[in-house]
């Protein structure tokens, strides 16, 4: 088994960047970088089972079943003047697009990785109302159904808004 040399990477230099098919089904060719995103949601692949068990068996047997994203992904970011019309162009784009059978991708890339992870999914229609408290970051969460998730892939080099 090969050994690591490097023990881990930082997240500092991670952008998320948004694309739009321009082709369906295919991963689009360019992405757009949605500035000050504050937090990116794992997605877990839980392993649903299958109950595989005979009348023989005196104990359960299970066989692996598909992974399961959980359905929905929030990514948050620091709402200002000049974000929140940034992200609610992404969220009229990507419905504008659904209407015309065409999916929104989402890019996370880092400098320290040569791939990207890639997800398709389907963003709300509005900014949520962010939770308000005393001394914090003004920051909201845009929750995305998960279409489906792709893993990592070639990175797409993104590109500020402009």
């Amino acid at each position: 088994m090969a050994t690591a040399t490097i023990p881990g990477i930082s997240t500092l230099g991670v952008t998320f960047s948004v694309g739009y098919e321009t082709t369906s089904g295919a991963k689009p060719t360019s992405f757009e970088i949605l500035p000050r995103c504050n937090d990116i949601a794992e997605i877990t692949l839980e392993t649903e089972t299958i109950d595989a068990s005979a009348l023989e068996d005196m104990t359960s047997r299970y066989i692996a079943g598909r992974a399961d994203t959980g359905g929905t992904w929030d990514v948050t970011f620091n709402l200002t003047n000049e974000t929140i019309p940034i992200l609610q162009e992404m969220l009229e784009t990507s419905n504008e697009k659904l209407a015309t059978n065409l999916r929104t991708w989402f890019q996370i890339s880092s400098p320290y990785l040569t791939d990207s992870f890639f997800v398709v999914g389907q963003p709300g229609t509005k900014i949520p109302l962010p939770a308000i408290a005393q001394n914090e970051l003004l920051t909201g969460a845009i929750s995305i159904a998960i279409d489906e998730y792709i893993g990592t892939d070639t990175k797409v080099e993104p590109t500020a808004g402009e």
